[in-house]
């Protein structure tokens, strides 16, 4: 990938994460306002409370339902979606009809075909996992060669979109076993070409999020939901 192409790329995902990315996730965030949107587990809820606070009340619990739904899954579920959707619109990648298949791409560190199965972190993959991952390349592999592609074994790939190998789990060691794993800066340099890609695109993170003004967003909304849960003492 030449500088100029590696800048735009790196251009259009700073636009994603600030425009598609940050903007849901704030949206997201407050709808929290509103318990009726939330699960409140009985059992479970007042004794967090307890732990995070030191008592039970209504703001407790509103934090309790608010800090790892802002902070964690919300923007967990929305960046890993997302992600693949950008990869195939802006990095030449192909979108896959195969099951366990995300999406193919040209390697650009040895040129061949990729067929890429994508999760976001290193530690992502639990037991039954890694039985799936590698029935889906079996039959990628199979498939393929009923209908005369030319795919190897090592063109199965499972990417890992941040970390380092020393952060894998077990579950994403034992696919390894069997399969090239690319995770973090070795996956983004064989998708862009660009060896620098990986520390230049979190490094525009960071840049994006010292430019919002974001100070008091989840404590207003812990306030507005503590206002509107009915709470039985």
């Amino acid at each position: 990938m030449n500088t100029k192409y590696s800048e735009e790329v790196l251009t259009k995902l700073k636009a994603w994460m600030k425009e598609s990315l940050i903007k849901n996730h704030y949206a997201n965030t407050l709808a929290l306002k509103d318990p009726n949107k939330l699960d409140i587990n009985p059992f479970t809820t007042p004794y967090l409370s307890y732990f995070l606070t030191g008592k039970v009340d209504a703001e407790g619990l509103a934090k309790v339902m608010v800090y790892p739904r802002s902070l964690g899954t919300s923007i967990s579920t929305s960046f890993g979606s997302g992600i693949q959707k950008f990869i195939v619109k802006n990095l030449s990648a192909d979108g896959s009809m195969i099951d366990g298949i995300d999406f193919q791409f040209d390697d650009k560190v040895d040129g061949r075909r990729k067929y890429c199965q994508l999760k976001s972190g290193p530690n992502v993959l639990n037991f039954d996992d890694v039985t799936t991952i590698k029935n889906h390349f079996v039959q990628a592999l199979r498939r393929a060669r009923e209908n005369h592609v030319p795919i190897v074994h090592s063109d199965l790939v499972l990417c890992i979109i941040y970390g380092s190998d020393a952060k894998l789990n077990s579950f994403i060691k034992k696919v390894k076993e069997d399969y090239d794993v690319y995770i973090g800066k070795e996956f983004w340099y064989r998708l862009t070409g660009d060896p620098d890609f990986y520390d230049k695109a979190t490094t525009a993170m960071l840049e994006i999020a010292k430019e919002l003004d974001m100070d008091g967003v989840v404590e207003n909304v812990v306030k507005e939901l503590s206002s509107n849960l009915k709470f039985r003492k």
